[in-house]
C-alpha cells in the first residue's frame, strides 16, 4: 500500500481548532514554563491511554473518569510535581484544578482533564497552579511559537521539547495531526515518566479514535525503554476537533487506515524523540530482533537487551560487548540457541553461528559505535519472528541525575 501520510513540521496547534498557552508559575523550577493549557474551539472526540502503574497518580484517577465520556475541550498540564502518592487530598487537588479551568474558559467541567509530572509525593502548590492557568489561559494562541512554548512547560529532565506533526489526505480533505511530549527517564511501557498531547481536525468517532490510539501507541509509545521504570502519571492525550471536515469516520476502512497512518507517524516520531533524550544519552539505539520462534519471543529478546544496564552501558562505552546481548536475550524467555545467533552493530558483525570477531573486524566495529545513532539488530535463525524497540545507552550523566532528582 502506497504510503499516503507525509511528516510535516508542527507541533500542536498545527491541527484547526486548537490553541495553547504557556506561563512560569515556579512549581519546582525559576525563570521557565511550567504550566500549559491546551484548548479547543468546541468539544472534541477524545482517547486517552494511561499507565498500568498500580500506584496511579491523582491526575491519572481523576482522568480515567473524565475519558469515558469520550468528549474532551481542554487540559491542563504542569510540570514539577507529579501529584503522586498524595492520596484524597491529591484527587480534590486534581479536580479543583479542572473545575477552575473549566470555569476560567466557560466550559463544561466534565471536558476538562488534567496532567502532571515531576516529583512524586509532594502536593501541588494550588495557588501557583491555578494562577499559572489563568496566565496561560490569557496566552492562548496557535501560533508555532505557542506550541513550543507548551511543549517546554511539560519538560522536567528532558533536554529539549518534543513536537511532531503529519498530514493526509481523506475523502478530499487535508487532515493533520500534531502534537507534543515528554519524557527521558522512568520510560518503559506500558506507555512510556511521559505524557504525550496529540491533536487532530479529523472527524473521527471516539469509538474509532480510541481504536486508532491503541493501534498508534503498539507501535510507537509501547517500543521505547530508557531505563526499565514505569512512571505513576503516564498519560497519553488524543483530541479529534472534526474541523477538517472529512467525511466522519465511523467504520474500518480505507479512511480509517489513512487517518492512522498520519496519527502513527507523529507517535513514532514522539516516541523515538524521548528515546533519543534519554537521561544523559549521548545514543539513540535501535535493538531489532529478528528470525525468532514467535513474534512473541522476539519482542521478549528485544526488550531485555533495551533494559539491560550492562548492554547500555557497553553502548556508552563504545564497547561492542555481544556476550551481554545475547546473555539478555538469553535471560529473556524468548527460545534461543547460541551457536545459530548472530548479533549486529550497524552492518558489522560482532558474533555470527559461534564465530568471535577477530582484531580486524572489532576495529570496523568500534567504528561503526562511534555514531550517535546505533542499530543493533540479533538473528535468532529460529523462525519469522520479528520485533523492534528503541531505547538508549546508559551514560555518567544518568547516575547524576537520578541521584539528585528531588533535592
Amino acid at each position: 500500500m502506497a504510503t499516503r501520510a507525509k511528516a510535516i513540521e508542527g507541533g500542536v496547534v498545527s491541527a484547526k481548532g486548537f490553541r495553547v498557552g504557556a506561563t512560569g508559575a515556579a512549581i519546582k523550577y525559576e525563570g521557565r514554563n511550567d504550566v500549559a493549557l491546551i484548548v479547543a474551539s468546541h468539544p472534541c472526540s477524545a482517547a486517552a491511554l494511561f499507565t498500568t502503574n498500580k500506584v496511579a497518580a491523582a491526575p491519572v484517577l481523576y482522568d480515567r473518569k473524565i475519558a469515558r465520556n469520550g468528549y474532551v475541550q481542554a487540559i491542563l498540564a504542569n510540570s514539577g510535581c507529579a501529584n503522586a502518592c498524595t492520596g484524597e487530598a491529591g484527587l480534590k487537588d486534581a479536580e479543583l484544578s479542572a473545575l477552575a479551568t473549566a470555569g476560567e474558559l466557560g466550559i463544561n467541567p466534565k471536558h476538562v482533564m488534567v496532567a502532571s509530572t515531576g516529583v512524586i509525593g509532594r502536593r501541588l502548590p494550588m495557588q501557583s497552579l491555578l494562577d499559572g492557568m489563568k496566565k496561560a489561559a490569557q496566552a492562548l494562541d496557535s501560533t508555532p511559537e505557542a506550541a513550543l512554548g507548551a511543549a517546554k512547560a511539560i519538560m522536567t529532565t528532558d533536554t529539549k521539547p518534543k513536537q511532531a506533526a503529519a498530514r493526509v489526505k481523506i475523502g478530499g480533505k487535508t487532515v493533520t495531526v500534531g502534537g507534543m511530549a515528554k519524557g527521558s527517564g522512568m520510560i518503559e511501557p506500558n506507555m512510556a515518566t511521559m505524557l504525550a498531547f496529540v491533536t487532530t481536525d479529523a472527524d473521527i468517532s471516539p469509538a474509532m479514535l480510541k481504536r486508532a490510539v491503541k493501534l498508534a501507541v503498539a507501535k510507537s509509545f509501547n517500543r521505547i525503554v530508557v531505563d526499565g521504570d514505569e512512571s505513576t502519571n503516564d498519560s497519553l492525550f488524543v483530541l479529534a476537533s472534526g474541523d477538517a471536515q472529512n467525511p466522519k469516520i465511523t467504520l474500518a476502512g480505507e479512511d480509517f487506515d489513512a487517518f492512522l497512518e498520519a496519527l502513527s507517524l507523529v507517535t513514532i516520531s514522539l516516541a523515538k524523540q524521548m528515546a533519543a533524550d534519554g537521561e544523559g544519552a549521548t545514543k539513540f539505539v535501535t535493538v531489532r530482533v529478528k528470525g525468532a520462534a514467535s513474534d512473541k519471543d522476539a519482542a521478549r529478546a528485544a526488550r531485555a537487551v533495551a533494559r539491560s544496564p550492562l548492554a547500555k552501558t557497553s553502548w556508552f562505552g563504545k564497547d561492542p560487548n555481544w556476550g551481554r546481548v545475547l546473555a539478555a536475550v538469553g535471560y529473556s524467555g524468548a527460545a534461543v540457541e547460541d551457536m545459530k545467533a548472530e548479533v549486529f552493530y550497524g552492518k558489522e558483525w560482532a558474533f555470527r553461528r559461534g564465530e568471535v570477531a577477530d582484531a580486524a573486524q572489532l576495529a570496523r566495529l568500534e567504528k561503526a559505535m562511534e555514531a550517535p545513532t546505533l542499530d543493533i539488530t540479533v538473528d535468532l535463525h529460529l523462525g519469522k519472528g520479528e520485533d523492534v524497540i528503541y531505547t538508549c545507552d546508559f551514560s555518567l550523566d544518568y547516575v547524576h541525575i537520578n541521584a539528585d532528582y528531588t533535592t
